[in-house]
């Protein structure tokens, strides 16, 4: 087994017991990624610092100091978290040249537990797509191919660019973020574990802001026991996030392999649609038959207002990004388009500088939050999200948590997107409602499709209850026992 096979778990204890150090782990996956450049997974690669922080890492251990949570390893950072010196560009060419004189709190505590920094992944730019389509930096290759078609697909979105370095064996683990299934969707699409923590878990200082109320950071990983590893790492409250929850970070890798013997597994019958493909189909009866067979008790559910989470979801995310954008104009940092006046310089910048799909968003969140149009869309889309969110709450009073799918195919060429935008929001169909519930979701990868790309399962859990997210998802990846990789990688 190479450097880059490992897991972030086995890594670990090969750095304890000495058998690898932390350099030894760097350079493999250095060489990995200039080798590997193809897939378009990092907008900037950080070799020097990478080196250097692996120095210092195997320097701490030699005295007997390092033993924080990821004490060497290295790992992948999304390019929406804001890191010290280090471009930051949010997947826009409205932030070419930003370097940040300030480090995100998540880059902070990780940084604080030992972990080593890669570079900084591809992304759709401000987080805004479900494919890594949009990023300006061009897409983010999917390392998995189908079955006899040599076609590049999709990483998803909009951690795309995480998800392809952790699959290409191009970080040990990556950050994500995901405002409506931003980490669960490229998980599944890539064959990958990640996990959306419950809103506020993880600080959201420092890291470029899309929909506020939505955004939360995550982990990207190879394995469930990783994700549980790394989101330790990664959370804590934050004063300097009002939204940051003051709750116990426990560990959440202690009880990972406690089973799911006695715990009652809700099914939602508004998750099944006609539409879906049958192998989705049959990949989620697989869940339950696996859960039921490890001494879980299955009930089906149902959650009504399903069905309107996707509209409220694309006003209400719109709405926050068009307030949040607003502070790219030119004047402080990233692009500059001057003009003859400040208003044509403001509109020059922003024309340049903002790629379609951010620019449909602004125009819809500030449509929605105009006069005469505030009450009719926004305001009655946070009442469809107050009932999203009180029939999660009547639900989890009778059941540990919930199986869905993570989404309603497998990743699509690149070549070959839907043909329009809405049809591009229905990938997210599974993951938007949890985001607008604030609730923690996993995605864990269960199978192959018919062409041989990978397909997910999504767990959804109670507020803060990560751990039993997580120990239903390892339930579920040792039934599956999923230990397919993309060829050459």
């Amino acid at each position: 087994m190479t450097p880059t096979d490992l897991t972030i778990a086995q890594a670990r204890d090969l750095l304890a017991k000495g058998e690898i150090s932390s350099m030894e782990l760097v350079e493999a996956h250095i060489d990995a990624m200039e080798s590997n450049r193809e897939l378009n997974a990092y907008i900037t690669e950080t070799p020097e610092k990478a080196l250097a922080m692996a120095q210092d890492s195997d320097a701490r251990r030699a005295k007997g100091e390092g033993n924080g949570l990821l004490e060497g390893i290295p790992v992948a950072i999304k390019d929406l978290f804001c890191t010290a010196d280090t471009l930051t560009t949010a997947g826009s060419h409205i932030l070419d040249g930003f370097k940040p004189f300030y480090e995100s709190t998540v880059t902070t505590n990780m940084w604080r537990e030992g972990a080593v920094m890669l570079g900084k992944t591809n992304l759709d730019e401000f987080a805004m797509g479900s494919s890594n389509l949009t990023s300006y930096h061009g897409p983010a290759i999917n390392p998995w191919k189908a079955r006899g078609d040599n076609r590049s697909r999709v990483p998803g979105g909009s951690s795309g660019g995480s998800a392809s370095a952790v699959a290409g064996r191009l970080a040990l683990g990556a950050t994500g973020t995901d405002t409506g299934g931003s980490i669960r969707q490229p998980a599944a699409f890539t064959g990958t574990v990640g996990i959306k923590p419950t809103y506020g878990r993880c600080s959201r200082w420092g890291i470029v802001a899309f929909a506020s109320s939505l955004d939360q950071a995550g982990p990207m990983t190879r394995s469930v026991r990783d994700a549980a590893i790394m989101l330790r790492a990664m959370a804590g409250h934050d004063p300097k996030d009002s939204t940051s929850a003051d709750v116990a970070v426990p560990d959440f890798e202690a009880g990972l392999d406690k089973g799911v013997k006695g715990m009652t597994i809700g099914i939602p019958k508004e998750y099944r649609s006609d539409a879906m493909a049958p192998e989705i189909e049959a990949l989620w009866q697989q869940g339950i038959k696996w859960l039921e067979e490890q001494g879980a008790r299955t009930v089906e559910i149902s959650l009504p207002h399903t069905k309107y989470a996707l509209p409220a979801y694309y006003i209400v995310a719109p709405a926050e990004a068009s307030s949040n954008l607003s502070r790219y104009d030119g004047v402080k940092y990233g692009l500059r388009v001057e003009a003859d006046d400040l208003l044509s310089m403001y509109e020059k910048t922003r024309a340049a500088g903002f790629g379609d799909e951010v620019k449909r968003r602004i125009l819809i969140g500030t449509y929605v939050l105009s006069a005469g149009y505030y009450d009719a869309y926004y305001l009655k889309a946070q009442k469809v999200r107050t009932r999203i969110a009180e029939d999660f709450r009547h639900v989890f009073g009778h059941v540990d948590a919930i199986l869905t799918p993570a989404t309603p195919s497998a990743a699509f060429p690149v070549d070959e997107p839907p043909s329009d935008p809405v049809e591009m929001y229905l990938l997210d169909t599974f993951t938007v409602p949890v985001n607008l519930a604030g609730l923690p979701g996993m995605v864990v990868p269960a199978g192959l499709s018919g062409a041989g790309l990978p397909l997910g399962l999504q767990v959804i859990g109670k507020a803060f209850d990560e751990e039993t997210v997580l120990r239903v998802g390892r339930a579920i990846e040792q039934a599956a026992d999923f230990d397919g990789r993309p060829e050459g990688y």
